[in-house]
């Protein structure tokens, strides 16, 4: 058996604040100048954790997606979501939505009418995913996984704990099925924690720690909370508890290497394929949501 090369900590980005939506607070360590993209990743946005006292939750309400996939992972709090092509639903803690937005979706996400009329707490994710060129005109597709369906697993010492969105990790495998290859898994690193995890050599990779601090690779390089750490080339990551604890993502796709244009909602190859994604908004062509009773 031949060893495995650990990836090691090529760069340290620290997240910035910034709103977003109707107003909402996210920390958001890309795009940021000097990363635009890490690609095949378009954005990592952390949602909170935020305090809401009633009437003060906000979200972000009708908006049209085209090119991409976005997927939004809850922690805390509750999201209520519905899309021009008829979904609606509620993310609850630990709930999973997978959406590919394909050739064009008008989407809503909203904190519950419970958190907006009495107040709560909201932390979570959501993450960006590009799509190939012959995919970005492809059917919306959405996959939505309540947290008691997130595979599980944890080190042999039990230090190490992972939930499996995308991907495999210690012989859990995801259920969630992604158009090209993702790595997507919240790791909890207790203190005295060493775990390894293979890891494919041809897959970009990076750790955002979100909670306390993680020691990274061979070198044990710490990343703190609010850190991302992007990783260098390599066939498996090594992870070891910091004093105290620490929680993080680890990302990992396959670059997908095609030219990016973005505007705003709509992420293409070309400027003339916005100008159209544009146009097919505006004109109605990715539908809206239809609404059948006041819901806010």
């Amino acid at each position: 058996m031949t060893s495995k090369t650990i990836r090691e900590t090529a760069r340290i980005v620290t997240a910035h604040r910034q709103r977003e939506g109707a107003g909402f607070i996210v920390r958001r360590p890309f795009p940021a100048q000097g990363l635009d993209v890490a690609d095949p990743f378009l954005l990592l946005d952390e949602m909170g954790p935020a305090d809401y006292g009633p009437g003060e939750a906000v979200g972000a309400p009708d908006h049209p997606h085209r090119g991409f996939e976005t997927i939004t992972y809850m922690l805390e709090g509750e999201f209520e979501h519905e899309d021009s092509a008829g979904h609606r639903g509620v993310l609850r803690p630990g709930d999973v939505q997978w959406m590919t937005a394909g050739a064009g979706i008008v989407h809503s996400e909203m904190p519950s009418d419970r958190i907006r009329e009495k107040g709560g707490r909201v932390h979570g994710f959501q993450i960006w995913v590009n799509l190939p060129a012959k995919l970005k005109m492809t059917r919306p597709r959405y996959q939505e996984v309540s947290a008691g369906k997130i595979p599980e697993a944890r080190s042999a010492d039990g230090r190490a704990r992972v939930r499996v969105i995308a991907g495999e990790a210690l012989g859990a495998h995801a259920v969630i099925d992604t158009h090209i290859p993702i790595v997507y898994q919240d790791w909890t690193i207790e203190s005295g924690a060493d775990v390894t995890v293979a890891l494919p050599r041809e897959q970009q990779a990076m750790a955002y720690v979100f909670q306390g601090a993680v020691l990274v690779g061979n070198e044990g390089k710490e990343i703190r909370d609010g850190q991302l750490a992007l990783l260098g080339e390599g066939d498996a990551v090594r992870f070891r508890g910091a004093p105290g604890a620490g929680r993080l993502l680890l990302l990992a796709g396959v670059p997908i290497g095609e030219p990016v244009a973005r505007y705003g909602p709509f992420v293409m190859n070309t400027q003339e394929e916005i100008a159209q994604a544009v146009r097919d908004y505006q004109s109605g062509r990715m539908g809206e949501i239809t609404r059948t009773a006041e819901v806010r």
